[in-house]
């Protein structure tokens, strides 16, 4: 199983930006897919998950700002990153998992596979 992120860079205070990871090697309609960062200093958080049935979770610091969608048909799943702040520096990691629950899903522990991130950059 193989995850590519993309799409990071260095961005103005109140910009977007959108990520991009494409997944390959399990069936992608049946997993959970997750953006995970991990700012300087700081442990990795989760930031937002999709699930197969299109339900989708966010961390409260992102809520309304961040929104995480899916393409089952290209086996890619975004994050659209609009207002962006100082805070949200970091590299994003995308994640995929089987079979988890929705009480499960901001757990970096259950999800099986990563890829490796992609930098984000806010200046003030």
């Amino acid at each position: 199983v193989q995850l590519q992120a993309s799409g990071g860079g260095l961005v103005q205070a109140g910009g977007s930006l959108r990520l991009s990871c494409v997944v390959s090697g399990l069936t992608f309609r049946d997993a959970t897919l997750a953006w995970f960062r991990q700012g300087p200093g700081k442990e990795r958080e989760f930031v937002a998950g999709i699930r197969w049935n299109r339900a989708t979770y966010y961390a409260e610091s992102v809520k309304g700002r961040f929104t995480i969608s899916r393409d089952n048909a290209k086996n890619t799943v975004y994050l659209q990153m609009n207002g962006l702040e100082p805070e949200d520096t970091a590299v994003y990691y995308c994640a995929a998992g089987i079979g988890l629950i929705a009480s499960s899903v901001r757990s970096r522990e259950q999800y099986k596979y990563g890829g490796q991130g992609t930098q984000v950059t806010v200046s003030s």
